[in-house]
This record gives C-alpha cells, structure tokens and sequence, in this order.
C-alpha cells in the first residue's frame, strides 16, 4: 500500500463524516472547510497513486 492509501484508510476510521451530517459547504465552518479539504487531497493522491501503478 502506497502512503496516501494508508492514510485515506486512517482518515475513514478516525475522522468524522461531514457528508452523513449533511454539513452544508456555504454554513460551514473554518474547521469543517479544512477538514474537506484534507479528505479531497488525501483522495485524490491515493486515486492518483492507483493510476499509476494499475491497479
């Protein structure tokens, strides 16, 4: 497993689903952005990592 993979698979342990919440992106706040923002770059370097490999 590839390092982003392994912590996209943290991050689905530990941190909190703001899309079961229903969290709307214009309400929400600096924290829950950021936190968005983390999840999409993980998911994005894992998927990329993937890619590569052909996998």
């Amino acid at each position: 497993m590839t390092f982003f993979k392994i912590l996209a698979f943290l991050n689905k342990l530990f941190l909190p689903s703001l899309t079961k919440k229903r969290i709307d992106i214009a309400k929400a706040k600096k924290w829950q952005l950021a936190l968005l923002a983390w999840w999409f770059y993980i998911t994005k370097n894992a998927l990329e990592s993937s890619k590569k490999k052909g996998f």
